[in-house]
């Protein structure tokens, strides 16, 4: 049966990267790797290497009966390693596990699950993009009102927002592609000198990333888990990048602005009390997964503090702390892109609501159009007295401002007309628009961003 946390709050597929079938999977590919990569090297015989990989498939292990034993051992990768040698003979069984710590085998494994994790991330990322760039293109000309502490501001393009989101989504993939290169095996013995190797450690660490498709450290890292909390950091950005979007999204969809709403489907977004509501699902589970993710983050961070070569309690936090940031990530991405795939601008209502103050919100345009005649301070005091005679008044700021003798004075009619044209005060959103789009096929295949 599914957790809450796999239906809410995480994608599809991304949970089951993080299972416990996966998890063991990984750790087979870590001990059939090893065991190769040994060989390669001349420590074990070529024959045992085929023998051992031969026996790493999932088949042969029972995963919750290694998690009931785990829980006696205090690891998983105990029960795992007795279970393979069980299932091999002679000199295979001799070399199982050679010369590698428990430790090598769930951190390699948890490179690899991430690999797998970051991959997911990014293909949603790009979704996310996809549906942002054709909002940005559909909605270039599409006056909104932009908004500052939540007050009206000036004038703004909904193909601005929608650039803006863009623009950030495109660097959080940007930014996972680099944490690719922090994925490296693990692999240094009891106490990370690799001593059971002899001379012939740094070779087999070779090898072994070779293997796997991961990059080889300099040096084990069981203790050092600056990779991992690196990681965990950027997985903790894209999840609040998400819940910007996400929130934009609600706010936009309240009843009193009604600027933009999800797209409908049955039995989506009703109320089991209010059947005239729709609510926003899809950017609601977005928040509540990138919240979720964003606590994760704290966990692997504090769990850097690891003693001397080996942690007690650090590195175990990790096992339950990364899977969910991963999963609660994904969920807040796949969210995300649920709610902008879909969503319904509603253009007529975003001008109505940028007229909604009769003006006002054009009063720097105004400003910015008499100060070459009066000088910014004096005109700014000006269009401050007549925002204030518009409000008293009930008055548009227009009227008032071709009934006032100073600004008649330093501008004509038509001036003013065009500078209370929200259309016309809209600065550089067109260019900001073509830098985002220019930005996202960049991170598409032929473009220059890696």
């Amino acid at each position: 049966m599914a957790e809450p946390r796999d239906v809410f709050f995480s994608a599809p597929g991304m949970a089951e990267i993080f299972s416990p079938e996966a998890h063991v999977r990984a750790m087979l590919a870590f001990e059939a790797a090893l065991a190769r990569a040994e060989a390669r090297a001349g420590v074990i015989p070529q024959q045992a290497a085929e023998a051992i990989a031969a026996q790493c498939q999932l088949a042969q292990f029972d995963v919750e009966a290694l998690y009931r034993e785990a829980a006696v051992a205090g690891t998983l990768a105990i029960p795992l390693a007795q279970r393979l040698t069980a299932l091999l003979s002679g000199d295979a069984q001799r070399f199982a596990h050679w010369g590698a710590t428990s430790q090598d085998a769930l951190d390699t494994a948890l490179m690899l699950q991430m690999r797998a994790g970051l991959e997911r991330l990014e293909e949603g990322l790009l979704g996310v993009c996809a549906a942002c760039a054709a909002l940005a293109e559909r909605h270039r000309a599409t006056l909104m009102a932009g908004r500052t502490l939540l007050q009206q501001a000036l004038p703004i393009t909904f193909g601005l927002k929608a650039a803006r989101w863009l623009d950030m989504t495109a660097r959080q993939v940007m930014a996972l592609r680099e944490e690719h290169g922090r994925l490296v095996v693990q692999l240094g013995g009891a106490a990370g000198t690799l001593a059971a190797l002899g001379a012939h450690g740094p070779q087999v660490v070779a090898l072994l990333a070779e293997e796997l498709g991961l990059a080889a450290p300099a040096l084990p890292w069981h203790a050092e888990r600056d990779r991992i909390a690196r990681i965990a950091a950027a997985l903790g950005i894209v999840a609040g990048s998400m819940a910007k979007i996400a929130g934009d999204t609600l706010l936009l969809a309240q009843t009193e602005v009604g600027e933009a709403a999800e797209a409908a489907a049955p039995g989506r977004g009703t109320s089991s009390a209010l059947p005239q509501k729709h609510n926003p699902i899809a950017a609601t589970f977005a928040v509540a997964s990138a919240r979720l993710a964003i606590g994760a983050v704290p966990v692997v961070l504090s769990a850097m503090a690891q003693e001397h070569e080996r942690a007690a309690g650090g590195w175990q936090a990790e096992w339950s702390a990364l899977p969910d940031l991963f999963c609660h990530t994904a969920g807040a991405v796949w969210h995300v892109r649920e709610a902008v795939s879909g969503l319904q601008v509603d253009a007529a209502r975003m001008r109505a609501n940028l007229d909604q103050s009769g003006g006002l919100l054009m009063a720097e345009s105004l400003t910015m159009a008499l100060a070459p005649q009066l000088g910014r301070p004096e005109a700014q005091r000006l269009v401050q007295a007549l925002c204030d005679q518009a409000l008293a008044s009930g008055k548009t700021l227009r009227a008032v401002a071709l009934g006032d003798a100073d600004t008649r004075a330093a501008l004509t009619p038509e001036v003013i007309d065009r500078a209370l044209d929200p259309g016309g005060y809209l600065g550089s959103a067109e260019t900001w628009i073509d830098h985002a789009l220019a930005a996202y096929q960049q991170l598409q295949p032929g473009g220059d961003a890696q």
